[in-house]
């Protein structure tokens, strides 16, 4: 019977799986525990920028042609208008569906020697050991990647420090041949739209809003051309609901507890960059529990989200503003070089800082007749 570890993850999901699989790599002993059965499912757009795949790289995960499409860049829709880029230097990204995302992510957790622990509820953390049904065990580091709704965060009194803009999405997927290589990004009154290939005969959809009622079928008629390239198509999962928003701690951190994933923070799913998020803090909360010292964690992971955090107060903007929307697509497409560094900026290839000028020029179009 399992009595101690160095390393205890609270949560089996690709952040909690990458936390694990980074600390063993580093030496320690890990284990991982979850309450659901795999493989875990949870509604997203199933879309990894570039930036997200070279992290899982790092941690040793690859995805192969059989498991994932590529995504080669992105294509925004709005008003009868189509602005589109592609991901710097030839990069491509990759999506996938989630449950099979997790079964990889499982597989080499199991590889690596850590012990997963599924359908086994945590109900608690002491200073030095985690409650486990009826028995504690001893833990070095206690790791929460417990979601959006943490348990660990609460239990470590590391509150959020804000939520902003909620809103509510929902997925589904639809057995169709993909027209398109690129993630589409469609803008509409009251959502936004998102489709992207996830096998060469079915693709996924999902929208987000922030009305709760405003569910996927619903929310379709606001993107005529993707509704159109539906039609007929049978859906071959489920609808899934889930939250999303903006939400920052003050701190990650406190004792040998610290937080990585949604438990950690969120940004808006428009970006499609919470799971590329979740693996990169995975290699610095690794290299910092190797140290021996989690105060560098904070630093690291503040820097991490800066540029997420920024594109999705960007991209946001944009929501419920049809003439802002036009007048941006226009924009897009009459600087396309403009288009292309945002996506740059986007998977980490270009600092904010370099697009001032781009910013200047984005502003100026919008202002023009």
């Amino acid at each position: 019977m399992l009595n101690s570890t160095d390393v205890f993850v609270i949560g089996g999901g690709p952040a909690g799986l990458a936390a694990a699989i980074a600390a063993r790599r580093q030496g320690f002993r890990v284990v991982v525990a979850d309450g659901a059965k795999p493989p875990i499912d949870k509604a997203c757009g199933e879309a990894l920028m570039p930036d997200a795949t070279a992290a899982l790289n790092q941690l040793g995960v690859t995805l192969s042609a059989a498991d994932a499409c590529p995504v080669r860049g992105v294509r925004f829709l709005a008003s009868g208008l189509a602005a589109e880029a592609d991901f710097p230097g030839g990069n491509a990204g990759l999506s996938i569906r989630r449950t099979t995302l997790h079964r990889i992510l499982t597989e080499r957790a199991q590889g690596l020697g850590v012990d997963l622990l599924w359908e086994s509820v945590v109900t608690g953390i002491a200073q030095q050991s985690v409650r486990l049904g009826n028995r504690n065990v001893r833990a070095s580091w206690i790791i929460g990647a417990d979601g959006s709704n943490s348990r660990v965060r609460t239990w470590a009194n590391l509150a959020p420090r804000s939520l902003t803009g909620a809103r509510y999405s929902f997925r589904r997927h639809y057995r169709l041949r993909p027209w398109t290589d690129r993630l589409e990004i469609y803008w509409g009154k009251h959502s936004q739209g998102y489709m992207t290939a996830v096998s060469g005969d079915e693709i996924c959809v999902a929208v987000a809003s922030r009305d709760p009622g405003l569910r996927l079928e619903k929310s379709l008629s606001d993107f005529p051309d993707l509704n159109r390239q539906l039609s007929g198509a049978a859906a071959t999962s489920i609808e899934r609901g889930a939250l999303t928003a903006n939400r920052q701690l003050q701190r990650v951190w406190r004792g040998n507890v610290a937080l990585v994933g949604d438990a950690s923070g969120t940004v808006d799913a428009i970006t499609g960059d919470g799971l590329g998020l979740s693996f990169s803090q995975a290699a610095v909360l690794a290299n910092c529990l190797r140290r021996g010292n989690l105060s560098g964690y904070q630093t690291a992971h503040r820097r991490l989200s800066f540029r997420p955090l920024w594109m999705a107060r960007w991209m946001l903007m944009l929501d419920g503003r049809p003439g802002m929307q036009r007048r941006t697509l226009q924009v897009l497409r009459k600087h396309p070089d403009v288009f292309r560094r945002l996506l740059a900026l986007h998977v980490g290839n270009l600092s904010p800082l370099h697009l001032t000028l781009d910013g200047l020029t984005l502003g100026w179009g919008l202002l023009s007749p």
